[in-house]
């Protein structure tokens, strides 16, 4: 079969046997595939990469010397099943899956291994107990979506945001896209995106910010206007002052009234979501520094190279700052769902589509950001370069 590996930072159309199918597994006849910002990471900083993972536990990350098949975010349908499979679903059915796959030498990420080819190809292998099939009659043309919108999925769920809560997305890049989408779909209200590309401004508020700013001349912070919270450490501690005055005129002990509002939620801090999507060095400092107290900032773009932040301003801010990365088997069955019934429109998020033979001219489109966001690529397209 056909597909392209990534080796030594060269993306090439090479020839592969046909895979089969182990126990337990399910080929598929790939009909897409996104081009996610971990294959443009993966293809110059392997290495960087698969150093942290295997200090973190994972071994077998692709490295640079490697041939990778790339291809994470894929849709197919059934092709064979192996040994031990129920072969409930009929060949040909539209499916998507979680990208790991089990081998003789334990689990691996699906386009992110060598032992473990993605889908910049025409077939590809998954785990049965990974797989779903596409309900509702959804087009494979969206159910594509599902791995990149359970990202930004998993990233709103970890934020532990509410419908009174405001968010600000930093970086509108396909991950902030998602996470925007998402918090559409979660009844965010205010919804803050934060771009200084005019296109990627445009795709946010397509996919529902309700404010998008240019951060070389406002502050997504300012523009949230008065929603109580606090700037100045200063101001907080003088707040404080004026409330426990007023305490302590009341007939009852202070400490009786302040513990029972604290159990009401009534004196939790007032405090917007912040959810960095850039992912290079700087930001996170940059987004301590000028947020308002208390802040949770949910940290989902993958910075390669080392950063810093200054942490006694984290701690005088009392900054909740969160990392996160994937989504759980649940988080991708519910956004596969979402998608289906219409609660999330991912559409906008795709800019291009192109074949096996274009996906190195498609690498190169996307360092461009007015030009795409996500290209999908099709094993059964010819064309060689990301079309509209």
């Amino acid at each position: 079969m056909r597909a392209v590996a990534c080796q030594n930072g060269n993306l090439d159309v090479i020839d592969l046997d046909t895979p089969k199918p182990g126990k337990g597994q399910v080929l598929l006849d790939v009909t897409g595939c996104g081009i996610c910002g971990s294959d443009l990471h993966a293809r110059h900083h392997a290495d960087a990469q698969a150093d942290v993972l295997a200090e973190a536990g994972y071994a077998d990350f692709g490295r640079s010397h490697e041939q990778v098949v790339y291809g994470h975010e894929f849709c197919g349908t059934i092709a064979d099943y192996g040994t031990d499979t129920a072969r409930t679903l009929k060949t040909g059915t539209p499916v998507v899956a979680l990208p790991l796959i089990r081998k003789d030498n334990g689990m691996h990420a699906i386009g992110l291994s060598a032992s473990a080819p993605g889908a910049y190809a025409e077939q590809v292998l998954v785990e049965q107990a990974f797989m779903m099939p596409l309900p509702n009659g959804l087009s494979p043309d969206v159910g594509v979506l599902t791995e990149p919108m359970a990202i930004g999925h998993h990233a709103v769920n970890r934020a532990e945001i509410t419908k009174k809560d405001a968010a600000i997305v930093i970086g509108c890049g396909p991950v902030g896209l998602a996470v925007i989408c998402m918090l559409k779909a979660r009844g965010i209200e205010m919804i803050v995106a934060s771009d200084f590309s005019p296109g990627r401004r445009g795709l946010a508020m397509a996919c529902g910010a309700s404010i998008v700013i240019d951060p070389s001349t406002d502050s997504p912070y300012d523009v949230l206007g008065d929603r109580g919270y606090s700037m100045s450490i200063a101001a907080s501690a003088a707040g404080g002052l004026k409330v426990m005055k007023g305490l302590q005129k009341l007939p009852v002990p202070w400490h009786v009234v302040l513990r029972g509002l604290g159990v009401l939620g009534v004196t939790a801090p007032k405090r917007p979501t912040i959810f960095e999507c850039v992912g290079v060095p700087g930001i996170i400092d940059g987004i301590i520094s000028a947020a308002p107290l208390n802040s949770r900032v949910v940290v989902a773009g993958v910075c390669m190279e080392p950063d810093q932040f200054r942490p006694v301003m984290a701690i005088n801010k009392e900054i909740d700052l969160r990392f996160v990365v994937g989504y759980s088997p649940l988080e991708f069955r519910d956004t596969l769902h979402m998608l289906a019934d219409g609660k999330i429109d991912a559409t906008p998020l795709v800019t291009g589509t192109g074949g096996l033979d274009g996906v190195s001219n498609a690498f190169e489109a996307l360092a461009d950001p007015e030009q795409h966001a996500k290209i999908i690529v099709d094993p059964r397209s010819t064309a060689s370069a990301p079309t509209e």
